[in-house]
């Protein structure tokens, strides 16, 4: 295992992430799912610059990106979204692709349940392919019932995955895990060899460690099915607007270079533009928590 981590999360350049993971011993980083704001022949020099490497990505599900969509035309704009991503990942000699099939924030269907299923087997069946191709893993992503209706288990991730192929694998992360699951280990085991990815954020969606979750018993748990991935940080740390705020200044409240959509995206999580000063430290309390268990 190595310590990973998302950089959707704050809208700055890629050599300043780069640069501060690799200083609290991240190995390689998850990049945003937005192709058009990387040129892959400047990212991949940095990468190897650094000495870090490109674990994969997580695509951005957001606006009409959506592969169970009603909308024929809607799915096929989806699916070539989802492909566009596939393609920077193999360009950045990244292994791996965490796909979330279902518009994120999107909680009420648009058909039957039967639908549905055709419609997003069909959709990830095509990204699949596109992926094989290029030597791409693709590993579904359940998310908790308050971001999507569509999958929020591990069972539900692994029957997509099924429906695929059997070189289809899932991604789970402790945060929905805490919210979903019945035995946050039972489903960690229920993945087994199918797990090919493993996002973390505590069970306040803080950094790992400011949190009530058990990360030495997390750890072990996927020690003991063999996982040899990486563990990705994806806090999306709460913004508290009240005279209680434990961090005052962590909010950026300088202009800072971000398209609607993805702010939108993460205000709808219920954080906001943070800045570098407290996002540096969510960095560095994962990485102080989850280093010395992987070890």
């Amino acid at each position: 295992m190595h310590l990973s981590t998302h950089n959707w999360m704050r809208a700055e350049p890629l050599e300043t992430t780069v640069r501060r993971i690799k200083k609290f011993g991240y190995e390689s980083i998850e990049i945003s799912g937005e192709p058009d704001q990387y040129d892959t022949k400047e990212a991949r020099a940095l990468l190897k610059e650094t000495g870090m490497r490109c674990w994969g990505a997580v695509t951005l599900t957001l606006g009409d990106r959506n592969l169970a969509a009603k909308d024929e035309g809607q799915r096929a704009r989806s699916v070539d979204y989802v492909k566009s991503v596939i393609t920077m990942v193999s360009e950045l000699e990244g292994e791996i692709v965490t796909l979330v099939p279902a518009t994120v924030g999107k909680v009420v269907p648009d058909a039957t349940p039967e639908e549905e299923w055709g419609w997003v087997v069909d959709a990830t069946k095509e990204c699949f392919g596109h992926a094989q191709k290029l030597g791409v893993k693709i590993a579904v992503e359940p998310l908790n019932r308050f971001e999507t209706y569509l999958f929020n288990r591990a069972a539900q991730a692994l029957a997509l995955a099924d429906a695929v192929s059997p070189e289809c694998g899932v991604c789970l992360d402790a945060f929905h895990l805490n919210i979903e699951e019945d035995d946050i280990y039972d489903a960690i085991r229920l993945a087994g060899d199918r797990l090919f990815d493993f996002h973390v954020a505590d069970n306040n969606r803080f950094a790992a460690g400011l949190g009530h979750l058990d990360w030495k018993k997390i750890v072990e748990t996927l020690k003991s099915i063999g996982y040899d991935g990486a563990l990705t940080n994806e806090f999306v740390a709460p913004v508290d607007r009240t005279p209680a705020a434990p961090y005052p200044n962590m909010v950026e409240t300088n202009p800072v270079d971000i398209s609607p959509e993805q702010l939108k995206f993460i205000q709808d999580h219920g954080s906001s533009l943070l800045t570098e000063e407290f996002y540096a430290d969510q960095m560095r309390i994962t990485a102080e928590t989850l280093l010395p268990l992987i070890k």
